[in-house]
């Protein structure tokens, strides 16, 4: 059998799989991440959005189960970020990189909550959230590449960690945006955040969530995300993290080809539990030995040649 290679080196972190947690899923408790990131297939964990403030979110509704995936429209609810710095305090013994996610209302807030966030050294990388489609202020700033070049390039300035972008694929600019971020210093991207997404109830003749719109993902949002991958692969020369509809193997086989260093997992853990890491990660050797590749590193991105 082949000795087969699933590390990948993306913006300076060192992940023994592609497989990494998604932002928004189980990572508001410093315990869990580190359990999380002890488990087999996990390359790196990434923690919730925190902010600058505490944020309590929206009351419910905030989940809708659909048979192609889930709307959620939590409203970024976290301690903030002087209180979380306790909360990673607690995310002892670590065996994967630690990605902090953050946003801001304006870029001041943004530069003062990476400050905050990039001091505790469980921090590994820094994730800018500039694309949550269900609380405006954050919402909108995905939509200007030149105010996401201005929260880049500060932010770079006081931190000496890795930074990535999340962007929104609910513009026509996500490219314009994507290049504005590397030109910037940025030394990854997060492709994708969720699609802004609608409910209504026919019977009270409503939405159904309380904060009005939520974000689609699920396999529904998978397609999406993997073309929002490729045109960025096409264009912009710094890593991409692919994100959205993974549920199986062949997914993330996808987003690599399509130009992915890794791969984010979000919606399948709800519906398979942390132990989708190692199903995905056994899936995508089989695919690599049957295909007579030895790394993902040689798939990167393939269906460009």
């Amino acid at each position: 059998m082949r000795s087969l290679d699933l590390s990948v080196d993306i913006a300076g972190l060192s992940l023994k799989t592609p497989l990494i947690l998604a932002s928004g899923i189980l990572g508001l408790s410093g315990r869990l991440l580190a359990k999380i990131s002890r488990a087999e297939g996990v390359g790196a964990v990434t923690t919730k959005s925190i902010g600058l403030k505490p944020r309590d979110g929206y009351p419910n509704p905030t989940i809708i189960l659909l048979p192609y995936g889930l709307i959620n429209s939590m409203g970024l609810p976290n301690p903030g970020a002087e209180a979380f710095l306790k909360e990673l305090d607690e995310a002892e013994d670590l065996s994967s990189p630690l990605i902090a996610s953050f946003y801001g209302y304006s870029v001041d807030e943004i530069v003062e909550t990476a400050r905050i966030i990039a001091k505790h050294p469980r921090v590994s990388a820094l994730e800018l959230n500039v694309s949550c489609p269900h609380v405006s202020g954050v919402y909108e700033l995905g939509f200007k590449p030149e105010l996401v070049a201005e929260a880049v390039s500060k932010v770079k300035k006081i931190i000496d960690k890795p930074l990535f972008v999340k962007l929104s694929p609910n513009t026509h600019l996500i490219v314009d945006v994507a290049r504005a971020a590397a030109e910037a210093g940025a030394d990854g991207l997060t492709a994708i955040n969720t699609v802004k997404a609608l409910a209504i109830d026919t019977e009270l003749f409503r939405p159904i969530l309380s904060g009005v719109y939520g974000g689609l993902s699920g396999p529904a949002l998978k397609p999406i995300a993997l073309r929002c991958v490729y045109e960025i692969y096409k264009e912009v020369d710094i890593p991409i993290v692919g994100c959205g509809g993974v549920s199986n193997s062949l997914d993330v086989v996808e987003f690599i080809l399509a130009g992915a260093s890794a791969v984010a997992l979000g919606s399948v853990i709800a519906f398979k539990g942390v132990g989708v890491f190692r199903e995905l990660a056994e899936g995508l050797s089989s695919y690599l030995e049957r295909k007579g590749f030895r790394s993902v590193r040689e798939i990167v991105g393939l269906s460009h040649r």
